[in-house]
């Protein structure tokens, strides 16, 4: 044999070699998955062909009127803020005396500013309001802002179209003792987003019959009326039902979805996003392209539950749930009920989103018992979205709401400090001890239960007359006491309790130093103070 023949015939054991450890597989759907596929072409992505603008948040501002200040607001009013609020109040009150109520030491004009997200899921957001620079306001404590535009951060005028509106109680944080400048304070989830922002697909090579197919692509896989070509470069992209809680993943799938497809290709494509998914660092990638793909991926991404790595594992499962497979929901069930589990909090919200409402709920009041509080908290606020009964809910004074949570058996009281104002009782039941003295910082507020008491007395103080004071009796029950705090003074219709009309951020700050004073065995947990950095103007 020359030297020719034996270059053909080990050309030719190399080929089958190859062809066999890349194609073939055992028989139980196990692929060989340690080495690393050769890049191959895999044909042309939507995110190849265009550019996505998608804006996810956008900063926002206005001017407005905080009233209820008890002497502490100012008379001061720069004139162009004046014209402003003068125009929008007539606006909807043409017979209201503006100008008497802005000359009045029980109103302060504010400056309002929030980050807003474009998300159908999320309506509401935190703002901020201050106090103007040199007027001479000194607290917005107790105040209540009764509404305000806002606009694009930067835009100024009766005229600039509104994104959002503000209103709502003014939050000043007391659980770190008696705040510093209380000027400043928040409204917690007092910004309204006004319109649905849609996504924008600009084709890099404007054309027809190209946006014709994009949004005939788009149509196919995610429902009619997703996609619309506008104009031979523009294509507009609504957020399906599916994933208006995972917005960016929805925009993650589309850029993945190919332009073009055969039954070959197909195949190549799901054999290399197995094979990355298991091997390679890019695990997030290679399962939003198998969720592109869409049911097709099915078959071998089951292989990859049995896998060995959590990590694989759940990202197998969240795939196979958002395409439909019970098998998926099966994993990531397994992995949130694992307490050793890195994943857990991940593949709870995956379930969520994705899972019937029977499964979802299931496994979120599964892990109410848990002895871990953010694992608790976690399941709480899953089961807040779906509007389980597991949490009884009551809204107080229209400023906050007492949930209660029976499941749980640790006691424990959280308060937000972003999002929804809410005092969260887990573990219901929750008594006051007997024998207590409680006062508020400021000494205006008492909470007195001597010994041999059958009712817990709650005394405030005026906040103009101190000579003046109120008292109310509750239950040792926290949760009568907390309405017995908050409540307004008069019964509302159809009942319920009368109560001292004390503030959202006053009444927290009380259930903290009850529970550090030993009133209440529980304990105490505070959410995060909102993140509303600086706000980038145009």
């Amino acid at each position: 044999m020359d030297n020719r023949h034996i270059i053909r015939y080990l050309g030719i054991i190399v080929s089958i070699t190859a062809v066999f450890f890349s194609g073939c597989e055992e028989p139980s759907g196990k692929a060989d998955l340690g080495v690393p596929a050769p890049e191959i072409n895999l044909g042309t992505t939507i995110g190849s062909l265009v550019e996505v603008f998608s804006i996810d948040t956008i900063g926002v501002e206005g001017y407005g009127l905080v009233d209820g200040l008890n002497g502490t607001g100012s008379l001061e009013c720069p004139p162009a803020i004046r014209t402003y609020l003068t125009q929008y109040i007539l606006k909807y009150l043409p017979d209201y005396n503006v100008g008497e109520y802005i000359n009045s030491s029980d109103t302060a004009v504010v400056h309002i500013e929030g980050v807003m997200s474009t998300s159908a899921a999320k309506r509401y957001f935190d703002v901020r309001v201050s106090a103007l620079a040199g007027t001479q306001t000194t607290s917005l404590e107790g105040g209540w802002l009764y509404g305000a535009e806002l606009k694009a951060a930067g835009n100024f005028g009766i005229m600039v179209k509104s994104l959002a509106r503000a209103k709502g109680a003014i939050y000043i944080d007391r659980l770190g003792g008696s705040p510093e400048d209380q000027r400043s304070g928040y409204i917690l989830a007092g910004g309204q987003v006004l319109d649905r922002y849609k996504i924008n697909l600009v084709l890099r090579r404007p054309d027809y019959r190209t946006a014709n197919f994009v949004r005939n692509k788009l149509n196919e896989r995610f429902g009619s009326g997703t996609a619309k070509a506008i104009s031979p470069g523009y294509v507009e992209l609504v957020v399906p039902p599916e994933y208006v809680e995972q917005r960016e993943r929805f925009v993650s799938i589309v850029k993945s979805i190919y332009f073009t497809d055969t039954e070959e290709l197909q195949n190549k494509r799901i054999s290399t996003f197995i094979r990355k998914l298991a091997v390679s660092s890019e695990k997030e990638q290679s399962e939003i392209m198998l969720e592109a793909i869409g049911n097709a991926s099915l078959g071998k991404l089951s292989a990859l539950l049995n896998s060995s790595g959590e990590e694989i594992r759940f990202h197998a499962g969240r795939c196979m749930l958002n395409l439909g497979s019970d098998k998926g929901f099966e994993t990531l069930r397994e992995i949130v009920m694992d307490s050793s589990s890195s994943y857990r909090l991940e593949a709870l919200e995956a379930i969520v989103a994705a899972a019937s409402r029977n499964d979802a709920t299931s496994t979120a009041r599964n892990l109410l018992r848990e002895e871990d509080f953010d694992i608790r908290l976690a399941a709480y606020e899953q089961l807040r979205r779906l509007d389980d009964i597991a949490i009884r809910q009551s809204p107080i004074a229209s400023s906050f709401y007492l949930e209660e949570i029976v499941q749980s058996k640790n006691k424990s009281i959280f308060v937000s400090r972003s999002g929804q104002p809410r005092i969260v009782l887990f573990g219901v039941p929750i008594y006051c001890r007997e024998n207590v003295f409680i006062q508020s910082s400021d000494g205006s507020i008492t909470i007195n239960a001597p010994a041999g008491h059958e009712y817990v007395s709650i005394i405030r103080r005026h906040p103009r007359r101190p000579n003046v004071m109120a008292k109310l009796e509750s239950s040792f029950e926290l949760g009568s006491i907390i309405r017995t705090l908050c409540e307004e003074p008069v019964r509302r219709e159809g009942g319920g309790h009368i109560g001292l009309n004390v503030s959202y951020s006053e009444a927290i700050a009380l259930l903290q130093r009850m529970v550090e004073k030993g009133a209440i065995d529980a304990e105490f947990r505070a959410g995060p103070m909102p993140k509303i950095g600086p706000i980038i103007k145009k």
